[in-house]
């Protein structure tokens, strides 16, 4: 059965509103540019008014950082199935960053959000809140844990820590204007040498997980 719809425009289920705005306002962002459009656009393109918008988002950046954890997970579920061909952790973490930097530089508004111009805002919804680390711990959490159940990785690492530091990573990588060919073997040379080591157990060393 359909859900029925308030005032003929948002559904009366509260997460399934929430997201009708969040496509609008996906729409809107596309169109005019992140910094341009206002809640009033966004409440246009969704077919309600501007305290309707604020009444299922606080402000602007409630609303934008909802985007990218929708767009995220999204993305995040298509990555869990490509990293199951993978069985060494060595290669789910440099083919995971690979695909999720790849496929996060084709989203249109990751695209904007990563921009030089929106930069600023990007680290104050993404890095200095925290979202960055807990959208990325989602999504390596279970990698990990397999992980260091068979010992592939160091077991005094703080979980934490390690979100922090692979979001760093994606960070960068979405940004840099010369990551448009995944399949180039330099990034992965460099994921391998720079960024792998650092998991890895001492007695390990990198050189012999290289393919």
């Amino acid at each position: 059965m359909a859900r029925r719809k308030t005032g003929n425009v948002l559904s009366e289920d509260v997460q399934e509103a929430r997201k009708q705005i969040m496509v609008a306002a996906e729409r809107v962002f596309q169109r005019y540019g992140v910094n341009k459009t206002t809640m009033d656009d966004i409440g246009r393109e969704a077919g309600v008014s501007r305290p309707t918008v604020y009444r299922y988002f606080g402000d602007r950046d409630s609303l934008i950082s909802a985007i990218i954890e929708r767009r995220s997970r999204m993305l995040f579920d298509k990555a869990r199935t490509y990293l199951q061909q993978y069985d060494a952790f060595s290669d789910k973490l440099v083919e995971g960053l690979i695909y999720l930097v790849d496929r996060g530089r084709r989203d249109p508004l990751i695209r904007i959000l990563v921009s030089p111009e929106h930069m600023q805002m990007a680290e104050r919804l993404v890095g200095a809140s925290g979202l960055a680390a807990r959208l990325t711990a989602e999504m390596w959490d279970p990698v990990i844990e397999q992980a260091m159940e068979r010992g592939e990785i160091r077991r005094d690492l703080d979980k934490e820590k390690m979100a922090e530091w692979i979001a760093f990573v994606q960070f960068i990588l979405v940004g840099r204007l010369d990551f448009d060919r995944p399949d180039d073997p330099q990034h992965r040379e460099m994921l391998r040498d720079f960024v792998l080591p650092a998991f890895l157990p001492s007695a390990v060393p990198s050189a012999e997980l290289k393919r």
